[in-house]
């Protein structure tokens, strides 16, 4: 619990439940645009950086498109930007008088970043954290997302303000949780799932990306980075959902050339038959 002598009385930036939030509230949701209609807003998160949380994040989006399903991406990874360059989107969106149009894919993903936005799309985001966390609650109020079945919010790594103000701000219906095998050993992956806990945001599913090399010429699997604990893991954090991604030279090479929606995988369908069942069950509950 925070010490109040150190609040600083700004409740969007802290999870503390102390005497500060006293008239406060009790929810901090904030309204979307009024042209967006969306259904489930999945978030993906990494206790860490560099462990291939847009690529998943990308992924899930295809696999969900190439089910029929109206999908977007909110990339709240600001000052790390690298869904557009995935999907090849370039340009700027269109403003209009209800809001921003967000740009589209080759396929239909709806995608807001702020590299769309830039006037260079190598030009650094210098912000400090409360703007940066302004940004992203802009990408829910300001762009007009229309029809989307999922809304996958890439996050940026670790547990600070963006991953808050996501977690506080938009109506989050779940979280999947990227890691890596050299991680899993470790507390990372708890501390992504303790956050999601506290904020009661339930933990869908747990990827490992990076967790094998397939042999190309004789089928055989090898461990790179160390044996997978994925299953392990997600039982102890009580995760229902997991899959693993290989390392695969084609996934690099479809995300550097912007061809993301023309790479050829089953790993994640399993997992994306869960989040499919969540929201079936969901609409029967209602």
């Amino acid at each position: 619990m925070q010490n109040d002598t150190n609040c600083t009385h700004d409740c969007s930036t802290c999870s503390a439940n102390c005497s500060s939030r006293q008239g406060q509230p009790e929810s901090l949701l904030v309204a979307g645009n009024e042209g967006s209609r969306i259904k489930n807003v999945v978030a993906v998160m990494s206790g860490k950086g560099g462990v291939g949380k847009s690529l998943v994040t990308s992924l899930l989006a295809v696999t969900m498109r190439r089910r029929g399903y109206n999908v977007g991406i909110l990339d709240a990874d600001i000052t790390g930007p690298s869904i557009p360059k995935a999907f090849g989107i370039h340009g700027n969106p269109i403003g209009g008088d209800t809001g921003i149009e967000p740009m589209q894919s080759k396929t239909g993903v709806k995608v807001m970043s702020i590299n769309l936005l830039l006037e260079n799309e190598t030009d650094p985001v210098i912000w400090r954290g409360p703007v940066i966390a302004g940004a992203v609650k802009q990408f829910w109020t300001d762009v007009q997302w229309g029809d989307v079945d999922f809304l996958f919010v890439d996050m940026p790594p670790g547990t600070g303000d963006v991953p808050l103000t996501v977690f506080q701000s938009l109506p989050v219906d779940g979280a999947i949780v990227v890691t890596s095998p050299q991680e899993l050993v470790g507390l990372i992956v708890g501390k992504a799932v303790s956050m999601a806990n506290m904020m009661e945001i339930p933990v869908w599913g747990l990827v490992e990306n990076m967790s094998y090399f397939k042999c190309p010429d004789c089928g055989k699997e090898h461990a790179i980075f160390g044996e997978s604990h994925v299953e392990a893991t997600a039982a102890e954090n009580g995760i229902a959902l997991t899959a693993r991604l290989p390392i695969d030279p084609a996934l690099a090479l479809h995300s550097d050339r912007g061809i993301i929606e023309l790479t050829e995988g089953d790993w994640l369908e399993k997992m994306a038959d869960g989040i499919e069942a969540r929201m079936n069950k969901e609409i029967q509950a209602r």
